[in-house]
């Protein structure tokens, strides 16, 4: 995978894990090994110009995705090595680290941990799932929950 990612925001946040979480989600996904994502981080205002411009809404939001070509993750159960979805130009997920900290905080967790699960987040979006309807919101958010508990177990093993 070709994962880059872009810290604008001024705050420092753990690029190296984005980038793996990203590669962890794509691999189970089973998305083309050689597909490409961008990873944006920005601050308030840069995101609520965004959010304004792109959804209609006032004022920062956490994440935002920007898919570039239709991409589906396959049927062959995750496997890195089908080679039946061509590689793609992904998309862009965008982070807000401050807008992150403040639902942490709210949460009780890490802003990390919201980070990790806004770019899951955005990963699905771009992978083409939504969370409108309460069938979508159900589908989307167990896989959510599912693919950060499978990250979180392979980063506390040694």
């Amino acid at each position: 995978m070709s994962i880059e990612v872009a810290n604008e925001s001024g705050v420092e946040v753990d690029e190296s894990a984005l980038v793996e979480l990203a590669g962890h989600v794509l691999g189970r996904m089973g998305i083309h090994p050689l597909a490409e994502l961008s990873i944006l981080i920005i601050d308030e205002a840069a995101m609520a110009v965004l959010h304004e411009q792109w959804m209609g809404e006032p004022g920062p939001t956490d994440v935002l995705a920007f898919p570039m070509d239709e991409l589906r993750p396959n049927s062959g159960g995750g496997r890195e090595d089908d080679s039946s979805t061509d590689p793609a130009l992904l998309g862009d997920v965008v982070l807000c680290p401050q807008v992150a900290a403040k639902q942490a905080a709210e949460a009780g967790h890490g802003a990390q941990d919201e980070l990790e699960m806004l770019c899951t987040h955005g990963i699905l979006h771009l992978l083409g799932y939504d969370h409108a309807e309460p069938e979508e919101h159900a589908e989307m958010f167990g896989l959510q929950g599912e693919l950060l508990e499978a990250w979180r177990e392979v980063r506390r093993k040694p």
